[in-house]
């Protein structure tokens, strides 16, 4: 048995941790006064009061939080709660400089919580470890970026450099960056896209062509008659949503809300915008709640197309308009009687075992179905995150094609994106795996010839890590260490890399976990201003539904030494390819426009972008399944699939584990310690159980308790991970399921627990036992 465990980085036992009742109803006026009091108590009433404005506008700049695309007439106030929280991590007053870093050493930090270390404030200037020296010093952004450009030409071979980055980089800091690792040779370009929708797009790719979503808000606010939100929660994560739901309640759609967990945000939404949201009940959004257990969508859907097929197989019977849109079927999609008659031997007591729902409920839920003529499903982690994510998204879409809801309006699939430009980063070819004609026009537009064979995604980065396959890691924002699974083995492989590189604006766990030597180099915010070259620099984003817009900073920025990260990847750039190579790096970070020019050429949908995405709202991107229903798969239709089902099976005495946010976090970056929807304060090392689950464990509310997650051993036994000093909190979760925050939990997400045909860490589906403290 193995057993790899975490360092409890709790500084001191939670003895502020208070547990009340969870809320029923999210946002109001208590959303107001928690965002805006972050942002007085971070960035000054004065500051904070001129930067809020200019959140999601058009001469403004776009939200670093979530992907969530703004309506076509932004409100005066385009921004919610846990937005407010991101403009002001941004914009706080605070420092951490060159006196911070010679106040604490590097193994002090280390073991401060991820709240902490992001509460230290702005980075102001580059900073080194030397080789194994203990502090941080002040180096010039000459001798920094010397040192890794010295360090990546002297590699044996381009592969042992991995550059990562995450969804908040901007179009052009991405496309270059690409750029360069290509020009170099690898294309080692893992990122946040490989821990939440690869899945998504794996899915969306094989059966409609195009791995993004197929819907506009448009769809969702005036034309869909059921919106189905299943393995997501709004409330916290894309609380702009809410807004867009609300619109559609009132044109009379239905909701449907399919989660392990009850989501405030999905139950009543009371819009700060609106007086029934202040001083009335606010908004019922979801008309039914199906609690389906973790890991048990495939199974639900897999139901769900079985009764669709039975009744139309009834209406056809007895003359009656069919269920199923056959025309739709027979002239846009392949694969439908292969299909079908897998659906047909979908075994009952199988499906209400593994979705924990009664087959009654299903039924009902097949109801509203059939009574929509215009369906959208929405999604995200809740989904992506399981051994079966692709599967089950590929049969989400099989649910939609069986009615014809692809290419009409309010009708679609819809992933629900996470950072703000995680998708557009993508489409810039950040991706260890681009396309052949990707490869083909960035080798015309820059004359050389492009690595073609595939390189590391983010698993595989931590496990070339960790067998000493990398010399250098650099990062483009993001936070590797508190993002990815399996927490012990990656801080390892993190501290004997030879040099790791972070681009960041504050300091995170992923920055005391440094290589043998280690640069950090501080870059703008989103919301500050970028003049480089006497010029004031616009940046572009994509949000969740193919929009590209522009973004400019209004804020002074938080140093004089600040670079933009398009400035500091084409200097770094420059300096690694020499005079020899031909690219106008130089040009390109004197004007963000040369590089969209060159985008424009290479990317489709970026024809005329300079003109285009100067309109106010910007442009949206082609979507061939959306806009004429043409699918570029490689059958070139639409196609149904086949999908095995495995139900979970959780030994006796264990739970199947989901990691989730906290209300007061956005992905890695930890906001406060409350998460007030769930009625915790305080404190974050909670787990949250259904109480007829402690009974049946022999645990009580209010316990301290480790967990351990159990997976086989490739010895034949079994390999534990312990994440220790967790409080339970009896909650109305799945029977047989539990829920903890990330990244606390991410140590028991082994690394080889993924997500077949994505290679998505399976961090929603982890069995574990609770155990006394040792």
């Amino acid at each position: 048995m193995t057993d790899v465990s975490d360092e409890a980085r709790t500084e001191a036992p939670e003895k502020g941790l208070r547990i009340g009742p969870p809320k029923n109803s999210a946002a109001g006026v208590p959303g107001v006064v928690h965002g805006l009091s972050h942002v007085f108590a971070e960035a000054g009433v004065g500051r904070g009061l001129r930067t809020l404005p200019l959140v999601n506008q058009h001469r403004g700049f776009d939200c670093p939080g979530c992907a969530w695309p703004e309506p076509g007439k932004p409100h005066l106030a385009e921004f919610c709660e846990n937005g407010a929280k991101a403009v002001a991590e941004e914009a706080t007053r605070k420092r951490a400089d060159a006196a911070f870093f010679a106040e604490h050493p590097i193994s002090e930090l280390a073991t401060w919580t991820d709240h902490r270390l992001g509460k230290s404030g702005r980075l102001t200037e580059p900073m080194l470890r030397d080789e194994g020296a203990d502090h941080y010093r002040p180096v010039s952004w000459d001798e920094a970026l010397d040192l890794v450009a010295a360090e990546l030409r002297g590699l044996d071979s381009p592969d042992q450099a991995a550059f990562y980055t995450s969804g908040r980089t901007s179009n052009e800091a991405a496309f270059v960056y690409q750029l360069l690792a290509r020009k170099l040779g690898t294309n080692n370009l893992p990122d946040c896209s490989n821990m939440c929708h690869e899945s998504s797009g794996t899915a969306l790719t094989e059966t409609l062509g195009i791995g993004k979503g197929s819907v506009s808000l448009a769809d969702i606010t005036d034309h869909a008659d059921l919106i189905v939100v299943v393995g997501q929660n709004p409330g916290t994560n894309h609380p702009r949503m809410l807004t867009a739901l609300e619109e559609a309640k009132d044109r009379g759609a239905r909701i449907v809300a399919i989660n392990p967990l009850p989501e405030a945000g999905l139950q009543t939404f009371k819009n700060p915008q609106r007086v029934r949201g202040v001083v009335g009940q606010g908004t019922k959004l979801a008309d039914r709640f199906l609690q389906v257990r973790l890991a048990g969508d495939l199974a639900l859907f897999q139901a769900v197309n079985r009764l669709l097929l039975e009744a139309d197989d009834d209406a056809r019977t007895a003359g009656h308009k069919p269920v199923l849109d056959h025309d739709f079927i027979a002239e846009h999609t392949s694969g439908f009687a292969e299909a079908a008659a897998a659906w047909r031997t979908v075994n009952q007591a199988d499906v209400e075992l593994a979705t924990g729902l009664d087959w009654a409920e299903i039924e009902a839920f097949v109801d509203d179905v059939k009574a929509a003529d215009n369906i959208i499903v929405c999604w995200a982690m809740g989904l992506t995150q399981h051994k079966q994510a692709v599967a089950t998204i590929r049969e989400v879409v099989s649910f939609l094609l069986l009615r014809g809801n692809v290419g009409r309006p309010g009708a679609g699939a819809c992933p629900v994106r996470g950072h703000s430009n995680v998708q557009g980063d993508r489409t810039m070819g950040i991706w260890e795996r681009p396309t052949g004609p990707f490869l083909d026009a960035l080798a015309a537009e820059f004359d050389f010839e492009p690595p073609r064979a595939h390189g590391y995604d983010v698993v595989d980065t931590v496990r070339a890590l960790r067998d000493g396959r990398l010399r250098v890691f650099m990062a483009v924002g993001g936070n590797f260490a508190a993002a990815t699974p399996d927490s012990a083995v990656t801080e390892a492989a993190l501290r004997e890399v030879p040099l790791t590189v972070h681009v960041s604006t504050k300091l995170n766990r992923s920055h005391v976990l440094p290589g043998r030597r280690s640069l950090v180099l501080p870059c703008l915010g989103r919301t500050e201003r970028d003049v480089h070259a006497g010029r004031e620099q616009v940046v572009t984003v994509e949000d969740s539904m193919s929009v590209v817009h522009t973004s400019r900073g209004r804020l002074a920025p938080a140093s004089d030494s600040l670079r933009s990260e398009t400035a500091i990847l084409c200097d770094l750039a420059r300096r690694v390819l020499g005079p020899e190579d031909a690219t106008p790096w130089e040009e390109f970070a004197d004007d963000y426009a040369r590089v969209r020019d060159s985008i424009s050429r290479v990317v489709p949908g970026f024809e005329d972008f300079e003109r285009r995405v100067a309109e106010p709202g910007g442009f949206v991107l082609p979507h061939p399944p959306r806009d004429a229903r043409l699918f570029p798969t490689s059958t070139g239709k639409a196609n149904f699939t086949v999908n095995k089902l495995e139900v979970v099976r959780v030994p006796e005495g264990r739970l199947l584990l989901q990691t989730v946010r906290s209300h007061d976090q956005f992905n890695t970056t930890v906001y406060g310690l409350d998460d007030r929807y769930r009625g915790v304060k305080g404190g974050r090392r909670v787990v949250f159980v259904r109480p007829e689950d402690l009974t049946d464990l022999g645990f009580a509310d209010g316990e301290t308790v480790d967990l351990v997650s159990e997976w086989p051993g490739r010895d034949g036994g079994t390999e534990e991970r312990r994440a220790r000093g967790f409080r339970i909190i009896a909650f109305p979760t799945a029977r047989g399921c539990a829920a903890a925050y990330f990244p606390e939990t991410n140590v028991l997400v082994p690394l080889d627990h993924t997500a077949e045909g994505s290679n998505t860490p399976a961090s929603k589906s982890v069995v574990i036992r609770l155990e006394a403290p040792k």
